[in-house]
């Protein structure tokens, strides 16, 4: 049977509370990400490129750009790739800045080592270039073939270009002429976000309120009207205890428990022990007696066995008005339970209702 390992992370043991910077617990609205797309070729390829005719016509409509004309039908090359290319465009990003980018085959090429991605316009949602994107691609990896045999390593038809892309149309944003900035919470959560509120209010008093688990809205106090950077820096540097959900999380298939310290359990007794059953086969051979015409006889003889290993009964947290996790895991190592044994004894533990916290099988 394979052995399965278990690795139990207990964040604190303590009831310790310790806090992060608003800027680790939100973002402003509006300050985000855009996603980029664009279609492209990726050339110089040691004829380990794209076989399919579909995509010689990219090539033709490319040279023809470049004012070479070449039908379609006349394209023979294995050292081109057809390529997605991909980009985040971070906010606040003006023109003449340089994003990464990555790149991917849609073809049957084998490879990308090597090669180089010609210029690729970058498309946002709307449909706009926002960046173009040239240069060499680096995969991080290789695909050797030789004598019949293959070696790779890592994905040789996906590779990233970092600075590979010019930034050419910023994303419009400004903040809102309201005064009021919304900080959103990473993790929404009603007590996170009413202790985000009230160590803003600390600072900058009745500035602050929380309107859901995912928003707390901030108004900008008088003494920062046309200053609301400079607002948002030091709100950004308070900090704020984030509350944390009392959870379990269990992977069967790598035997694997993640437990937090908020787990508490209540008084329980658990009997641990094993069953086991075991079939022994005993081939029996019967042979008949020389130039009696007989045939050979074979059978087999079974034997069946049933071994019970009786387990003892301890107990977590009689007397005690309250079990953090620390308690739960000695108890377990005390009596050598393996990870398969753990998770079905904290099953049977919430399905009796003495732990309080969530369980949760991925």
């Amino acid at each position: 049977m394979r052995k399965l390992m278990i690795i139990l992370i207990i964040l604190a043991f303590a009831a310790i509370a310790f806090g992060a910077r608003i800027k680790d617990l939100t973002t402003v609205e509006g300050v985000r990400e855009n996603l980029l797309v664009g279609y492209g070729l990726v050339v110089g390829l040691d004829d380990t490129g794209d076989d399919t005719k579909m995509y010689y016509q990219t090539i033709s409509n490319m040279l023809e750009r470049l004012g070479i004309h070449v039908p379609a039908d006349k394209v023979d090359v294995g050292n081109v790739a057809a390529v997605i290319v991909t980009a985040k465009l971070p906010p606040f990003a003006k023109p003449g800045m340089r994003i990464d980018v990555d790149v991917a085959s849609i073809g049957d090429a084998n490879s990308l080592q090597g090669g180089t991605l010609i210029m690729t316009p970058l498309f946002g949602p709307d449909g706009k270039i926002y960046a173009v994107a040239q240069g060499p691609v680096s995969i991080g990896g290789f695909n050797v073939r030789g004598g019949g045999q293959r070696v790779q390593k890592n994905h040789p038809t996906a590779g990233r270009i970092p600075n590979g892309a010019i930034v050419e149309r910023p994303v419009p944003f400004s903040f809102p002429e309201t005064g009021v900035v919304r900080f959103n919470l990473n993790n929404p959560d009603f007590i996170t976000a009413y202790r985000i509120a009230k160590a803003i209010n600390k600072v900058f008093p009745g500035v602050a309120k929380a309107i859901d688990p995912a928003t707390v809205n901030v108004v900008v106090p008088p003494d920062f009207r046309g200053r609301v950077v400079d607002f948002i820096a030091q709100v950004q540097e308070i900090e704020a205890v984030q509350d944390k959900s009392a959870k379990i999380m269990i992977s069967e298939r790598t035997g694997t428990i993640v437990m937090g310290a908020d787990v508490r359990v209540l008084p329980v007794a658990v009997s641990h022990g094993s069953l086991t059953v075991k079939v022994e086969s005993t081939p029996q051979v019967s042979q008949p007696a020389p130039a009696s015409g007989g045939a050979t006889v074979v059978t087999q003889k079974s034997k069946l066995s049933v071994e019970e290993k009786k387990g003892p009964v301890f107990t977590i947290g009689m007397g005690r008005d309250e079990v953090r996790v620390s308690d739960l895991i000695r108890a377990l190592n005390r009596i050598g339970a393996s990870p398969r044994d753990i998770i079905a004894i904290l099953r049977a533990i919430k399905a009796a209702g003495a732990l309080e916290g969530d369980l949760e099988v991925m």
